[in-house]
């Protein structure tokens, strides 16, 4: 998947419907909001351990994560 950039828009709605700002989630997870942006904008990626914790904040199940982190934009 390399030089492919992810489609976060179903994160970024989960994030508006769990946390109400990106700001907040940055915060739970232990960012600033200029990393979690960066992460969402594909300029910098998703670790397992953020992937992880964000699916635990956001009340992802382990089944769904791909449809979270790992859809491709088209």
């Amino acid at each position: 998947m390399v030089g492919r950039d992810f489609d976060y828009s179903k994160l970024k709605g989960r994030i508006r419907e769990i946390c109400g700002t990106n700001s907040v989630f940055a915060k739970k997870l232990g960012y600033s909001l200029n990393t979690i942006s960066a992460k969402l904008n594909n300029k910098s990626e998703f670790t397992q351990r953020d992937i992880m914790k964000s699916a635990h904040i956001l009340k992802i199940d382990a089944n769904e994560i791909p449809d979270y982190f790992f859809a491709i934009r088209v």
